[in-house]
C-alpha cells in the first residue's frame, strides 16, 4: 500500500479532532488514510511487530506498538486513550473484533457508537451528534476488516468527509451583486 496522498482540505480548515486506530485493514486504515489526507492528527496503538491481516502495518501510520501481539490489547489501549469510539460496519450486527470493541468500551465505561451502512439514515450526522454529545477530541475508529467487508473503507472515508465538512447552510456564499439603477 502506498502512502496516502495529502490533499488540502477543501474548506481550508482542519477538524478539531485527533483520529486514533489500531492499523488493521479496512475501517482502521481508512480512518488513518482520511486523517493523513486531510492533515488531521492521527495515532493509536497497534500490536507488537505492527501485525495486521495483510502483514505489517506500514510505518507512515504514526502508531505505537503494544507489548503484546494480541489485537484485544491494542483495542483496549485505543479505547482507553480516546474520548469515544465509533465502530464502522456494513452489516447491521456487530461480530468478531467489532463486537469485542463494543464490549471493551462498555466495560471501560467509554462512549461508543456503531455506524452500520445497512439501515443508517445519515451516518455523518449521527457521528456529528455523537462527537458533540460526548465532547470528543480524540476519536477511536474501529470496525470491519477489509477481508470481511471489502467496501468498508469507502463507507468510513465518506462518513468522515461529510461529518467534518461544514454544513451547507453555514458555508459562506457571496451575496448576489446588486444592480445599479
Amino acid at each position: 500500500m502506498n502512502n496516502p496522498t495529502r490533499s488540502r482540505n477543501p474548506l481550508n480548515q482542519r477538524p478539531d479532532i485527533k483520529i486514533v486506530s489500531g492499523g488493521q485493514t479496512g475501517a482502521d486504515r481508512a480512518a488513518l488514510d482520511w486523517a493523513i489526507a486531510n492533515d488531521v492528527p492521527h495515532g493509536g496503538w497497534c500490536p507488537r511487530g505492527r501485525v495486521a491481516e495483510d502483514g505489517i502495518v506500514p510505518p507512515f501510520y504514526k502508531l505505537k506498538e503494544t507489548t503484546s501481539t494480541e489485537y484485544a490489547v491494542r483495542t483496549e489501549r485505543n479505547i482507553w486513550d480516546s474520548d469515544g469510539t465509533v465502530i464502522f460496519t456494513l452489516a447491521k450486527e456487530l461480530s468478531g473484533g467489532s463486537k469485542d470493541t463494543a464490549t471493551i468500551a462498555a466495560r471501560l465505561k467509554k462512549p461508543w457508537m456503531h455506524l452500520a451502512r445497512t439501515g443508517a439514515l445519515n451516518p455523518a450526522e449521527e457521528l456529528r451528534l455523537f462527537l458533540k454529545a460526548n465532547s470528543i477530541k480524540i476519536l477511536n475508529v474501529a470496525g470491519a476488516r477489509a477481508s470481511k467487508e471489502p467496501l468498508i473503507g469507502d463507507f468510513v472515508k465518506e462518513t468522515l468527509r461529510v461529518a467534518f465538512s461544514k454544513p451547507l447552510e453555514t458555508q459562506s456564499t457571496p451575496a448576489p451583486a446588486k444592480k445599479k439603477r
